[in-house]
């Protein structure tokens, strides 16, 4: 079974994957990272049988007919938020000021691909609003989605290092800690949002792991992740 997913989910998907691989015999091959590179992934032809994206993205491969129609089914909104390394202070970030302030005085800022990840684009754009998109340039960390972002982030021996994604992926990573979600005025609240693909060589098994994902078997691991239902 081939998953193509946003790396916002990708610990749901593992959180089942032991019981889906022992009910069906079929092994889950997962594909996590920035939602715009999934979808690039299935348009160009690799097999996939479950893909987790944005739901404004599902909703588009369902009318262009690589998901089937109906399929759909949400596995919660997810909101974006600030990260610091474990162990490091936590700044307040409530307001535009703050998080201004915040950001200027970090001396590596780390955050997933501006082109294809949904926090990623977003961050990038609250960069902008706050004029810092060309100033703090040098300081930016860009990896290919959020997980790997925070990895490094969590990895690294710098002082002084802010990371901006999902929250799943934030606290989903050890070594790293959620500060607080961005202030309200740019506040993100992603649906993350599973279809199964039209060409799935089992679908009936593709059905059973979309009933595990948005049901009450990840349900737990979603909750404490920070998806909200």
């Amino acid at each position: 079974m081939h998953v193509l997913s946003g790396g916002a989910a990708a610990a749901v998907v593992q959180s089942v994957q032991a019981e889906f691989e022992q009910s069906t015999g079929s092994r889950i091959e997962g594909t996590f990272s920035a939602v715009g590179m999934m979808r690039d992934k299935l348009l160009a032809g690799a097999p996939c049988d479950v893909i987790i994206l944005t739901q404004p993205l599902i909703e588009q491969l369902m009318a262009s007919g690589h998901v089937v129609p109906g399929s759909a089914r949400s596995l919660g909104r997810v909101k974006t938020g600030v990260a610091v390394r474990s162990g490091q202070a936590h700044p307040s970030i409530k307001t535009r000021s703050e998080l201004l302030e915040v950001m200027n005085a970090a001396q590596g800022i780390y955050f997933p691909d501006p082109d294809k990840a949904t926090a990623g684009i977003h961050f990038m754009n609250v960069l902008k609003a706050l004029g810092l998109n060309e100033s703090l340039h040098s300081r930016f960390r860009v990896f290919p989605n959020g997980a790997s972002a925070m990895a490094a982030m969590a990895q690294s021996q710098e002082l002084g290092l802010i990371g901006c994604t999902q929250v799943t992926e934030i606290n989903y990573t050890q070594g790293v800690d959620l500060v607080d979600v961005l202030p309200a005025e740019f506040e993100l609240n992603t649906d993350y949002t599973l279809g199964i693909c039209t060409a799935s060589e089992k679908p009936q098994h593709a059905q059973m792991l979309a009933d595990l994902l948005s049901g009450s078997a990840s349900e737990a691991v979603r909750r404490q992740g920070g998806f909200e239902f």
